[in-house]
């Protein structure tokens, strides 16, 4: 199982970024997908989390700014950075839960994927 993210980039305060996250691979079922985001010296923070019902949660400080959502049978999860702030700057990292492949569709796994950089600066 692999998780793909793309999205990342530079831009201005105030502005937005799309990122998004695709699990690959014989998948059978995932059940929470995330977003966490890391600061170099800092804990991995969540963003947004969304289950398979499409209930989402969110961090704090992104809570009317930043918007998760979900394909499920795409397997992708999407978040929509709106009126960022330089405090939002770090790493975002996709995470899946629970996830079963067709061939075990008893076995759960966690995986992760590579961070992709957001920065926002002027």
């Amino acid at each position: 199982v692999q998780l793909q993210a793309s999205g990342g980039g530079l831009v201005q305060p105030g502005g937005s970024l799309t990122l998004s996250c695709q699990a690959s691979g014989s998948i059978y079922s995932i059940k929470d997908m995330a977003w966490y985001r890391q600061v170099p010296g800092n804990e991995r923070e969540l963003v947004a989390a969304i289950t398979p019902a499409k209930i989402k949660n969110y961090g704090d400080s992104v809570k009317g700014r930043f918007t998760i959502t979900r394909d499920n049978a795409k397997n992708t999860i999407y978040l929509y950075l709106n009126s960022l702030r330089p405090e939002d700057t770090a790493v975002y990292y996709c995470y899946a839960e629970g996830v079963t492949l067709i061939n075990r569709p008893h076995d759960e796994q966690n995986y992760w994927g590579e961070g992709t950089q957001v920065t926002v600066s002027s």
